[in-house]
């Protein structure tokens, strides 16, 4: 219960610190959204009525004022309205959080079926043609830009060949190349880290002591050692996940995917403030969730550091 409640007060000021910093720094930011918004109608405007403007948004009070404004609003879990479709927030994201969450969940399969295979041969087998080879692919995957590893996949699967269509959704198709891109990047440092992890628990006692006992190494592999080599592996999965859904930003915009990252870039460059601000408040709540979630898998994982916790 204590942790439970240490969580909750930490994860209520992670929320007002991470939004009262992006409402300051999204404040300051060069650009004028009036300016924006009336731009977009594509008529001749005066001085006076992009001044009226600014009072009808709230946007000539102090950056202070308008925080709290803002703030009693999420309270009852309103984000406001859109200023370039005039259209609720929460309803905007929600359009777009399926898309992005699709993509993000294929790219996670392509991560854990490159990786664990991968990581676990190597560990197996050290100083092998296998262990070789993921070592380069580590040195590769942390070396390429994940943007630049998407065009290269553009030019040699759409471009050249016509095999997958390099922009757009509406079907799998259409994410076969972004979840490459992504899991790829990500695949690369989960095989060192799962086969360090591995190594270092097919070292400990405990395991030895399971095949002194004449328990198969099959069963020593996946019911101990493996288990144990989880734990650091599954709190990096959350540290990711971040990591993640930020990568499909630049990923969703290379490749004209119509979700949550396309959707904040445009809504920067016609400062979209409203967005912009349930954008950041969206993803500080997902981060935070599944780091939580992390917490909780890793003490059903390993039990002392949950005992650790309780002390």
């Amino acid at each position: 219960m204590n942790k439970l409640l240490k969580r909750s007060i930490e994860f209520i000021l992670f929320i007002l610190l991470l939004s009262f910093i992006s409402f300051v720094f999204v404040k300051l930011a060069p650009g004028d959204a009036v300016r924006e918004i009336l731009r977009s109608d594509d008529v001749a405007v005066t001085s006076s009525q992009m001044e009226k403007q600014r009072e009808a948004l709230g946007l000539n009070d102090p950056v202070l004022v308008q925080y709290g404004k803002w703030l009693s609003h999420l309270v009852r879990l309103d984000l406001g309205t859109s200023y370039m479709t005039n259209r609720p927030v929460t309803e905007e994201l929600l359009d777009k959080l399926p898309a992005t969450l699709l993509l993000t969940c294929t790219s996670l399969l392509v991560l854990i079926v490159i990786a664990i295979p991968l990581g676990t041969l190597s560990a197996l087998y050290p100083h092998r043609v296998i262990d070789r080879f993921s070592r380069l692919l580590a040195v590769l995957g942390t070396s390429v830009p994940s943007f630049w590893l998407g065009l290269l996949l553009i030019e040699g699967f759409s471009v050249r060949t016509h095999l997958f269509p390099s922009m757009g959704t509406g079907s799998i198709a259409h994410l076969i190349l972004p979840s490459l891109t992504l899991g790829l990047t990500m695949a690369a440092v989960y095989v060192r880290l799962i086969r360090s992890s591995l190594l270092e628990s097919l070292g400990q006692d405990f395991v030895r002591g399971a095949r002194s006992r004449g328990i198969g190494g099959s069963s020593v592999l996946l019911r101990h050692a493996f288990r144990h080599a989880l734990t650091p592996v599954v709190t990096m999965f959350g540290v990711s996940i971040g990591s993640l859904l930020g990568g499909t930003v630049v990923i969703e915009v290379l490749f004209a995917y119509p979700g949550m990252g396309k959707f904040i870039v445009d809504a920067i460059q016609s400062r979209d403030y409203p967005v912009i601000q349930g954008y950041m408040v969206l993803m500080g709540l997902i981060v935070t969730i599944m780091h939580i979630l992390v917490d909780l898998l890793n003490d059903v994982l390993n039990p002392e550091i949950r005992l650790k916790g309780e002390r």
